[in-house]
């Protein structure tokens, strides 16, 4: 029997969520139906969460009684419909790829229900979906999700910013990364496009321009995603007023740009922009293939995830995902298993064009420029270093251009005097630091390195000695 849920491949193992859905549906059917007899007695935790899951699979199934199910669910619903709302993520984490389409809608009305009724957890559940919005992704299905979520967040807006206000912070994050790809130049688009985009930059502008405040959340990421959008009119704006009147964000706690770059950004909202089944397999890679077995691994990611031209400014995501949220302990680091710094370097050799090239160099040493041993994590950096050492005796071409480019990230990403000290000041604190913490015994390899030009070299030197140039 086919499944009402989801689209199911040949020869797939059967998918222990959506059976537990569907049974407890089956099972139940004939109490899903009005007359509705409230119990008087106590269910017992099984026969609670059987109710929750039955209700769900109605909810998600059968559109046209939905508003029945969600009633039902009112009546029987005696923990704030945190259980309710854990079995929405559970969908939405390991089912939604495979969703039908009617599903994906459903998904849709119940998470305007949730934040009705302020469920337990609403805000994770929306968090779910953000997760599901993939970058450089132009399929129908993609962009119908941008549309939805937008309007969402502003058709709740007054609610989210009582109840919930981190969860705009997470929207603000997705939507600056994901019109980084709507806004690209020369992109072809349509009047359906045209009109999302104008919603996203609706929603980006409102929430940076009324409610500053969620921007500094974020953190230092934030400055780097809005710089990606200075050729958009709106944005052009902001972001002058950002680099030199910072008084007309109206928020007493930001004085200046560099209180954002102090900011280490958490990496929830990092993990954002990977979603759960690219984190897997990525996980997996950096936690149980052994260095030298990985090439099917990431031929088989490469086909799934960046195959198309399009996908691979998702790579500046993955780079920044590896960095910030993914911190193997010291048995892993120790081990034979595939290195952070060598996934990093497949990457950055899969990038087709200089511009996500050079994107995915700035996410590598984003958090270099602003180092702060009192705020920011060693394993942050780690990964750049190490690349750069490791890729001296077959791949100098890499190590020269990563050394090149943070050189000309010291120079030119700020070049106001305060803060262009500020990031020269971060990267001499960084590159110390690496070594203080033993990450590598020494810059030998690096300033000893006869395939390396002279003036490399010396630059290098002055940021190791923390001298300005």
């Amino acid at each position: 029997m086919a499944s009402k849920l989801i689209v199911e491949a040949p020869y797939e193992a059967e998918n222990q969520l959506e059976s537990s859905l569907t049974q407890a549906f089956e099972s139940l059917q004939p109490n899903l139906r009005p007359p509705f007899s409230f119990s008087l007695s106590i269910p017992t935790p099984d026969q609670y969460s059987q109710l929750n899951r039955a209700i769900l699979h109605g909810i998600l199934t059968e559109p046209h009684f939905a508003k029945t199910h969600i009633k039902h669910l009112h009546g029987i619903v005696t923990d704030g419909y945190a259980l309710f709302i854990n079995l929405l993520i559970k969908v939405v984490h390991q089912l939604y790829p495979k969703l039908l389409a009617s599903v994906k809608s459903q998904l849709l009305w119940v998470a305007e229900e949730m934040i009705y009724v302020l469920g337990i957890g609403f805000d994770a559940f929306l968090v779910s979906l953000l997760r599901q919005i993939n970058g450089g992704d132009f399929s129908d299905g993609n962009l119908w999700l941008c549309l939805k979520m937008a309007t969402l967040f502003l058709d709740k807006w007054q609610c989210l910013l009582e109840d919930e206000p981190d969860v705009l912070s997470c929207a603000l994050y997705v939507f600056l990364r994901v019109l980084a790809d709507h806004c690209r130049p020369n992109r072809p688009i349509d009047k359906n496009f045209e009109t999302l985009r104008r919603l996203e930059v609706h929603l980006c502008v409102k929430i940076i321009k009324e409610e500053f405040h969620l921007c500094l959340r974020i953190g230092r990421d934030f400055v780097r995603l809005l710089q990606d959008l200075i050729h958009v009119p709106e944005f052009r704006d902001i972001w002058k007023d950002l680099m030199v009147s910072p008084s007309k964000f109206n928020t007493s706690k930001f004085l200046n740009v560099s209180q954002l770059y102090h900011t280490r950004t958490c990496s929830k909202y990092v993990l954002l922009r990977i979603n759960p089944q690219m984190e897997t397999k990525l996980r997996f890679l950096m936690t149980y293939v052994k260095l030298g077995q990985q090439k099917r691994h990431q031929v088989w990611f490469f086909q799934k995830f960046l195959v198309e031209s399009d996908r691979e400014t998702v790579i500046v995501d993955i780079v920044r995902f590896i960095c910030c949220a993914h911190h193997p302990p010291n048995e892993i680091i120790q081990s034979e298993i595939v290195p952070r710094w060598a996934v990093i370097g497949w990457l950055l050799k899969s990038c087709r064009s200089s511009y996500v090239e050079r994107s995915v160099k700035l996410a590598l040493f984003y958090d270099w420029l602003f180092f702060d041993e009192r705020v920011d994590n060693v394993m942050n950096i780690e990964p750049a270093i190490l690349l750069m050492v490791h890729s001296v005796q077959k791949y100098i071409d890499i190590t020269h251009n990563l050394l090149e480019f943070l050189l000309h990230l010291v120079d030119n990403y700020d070049v106001q005097v305060e803060n262009k000290g500020l990031i020269a000041k971060g990267v001499s604190s960084a590159l110390q630091l690496l070594v203080k913490k033993g990450v590598i015994q020494s810059f030998d390899v690096l300033t000893h390195c006869s395939a390396l030009s002279p003036s490399l070299k010396e630059g290098l030197g002055r940021l190791i000695s923390g001298v300005k140039s």
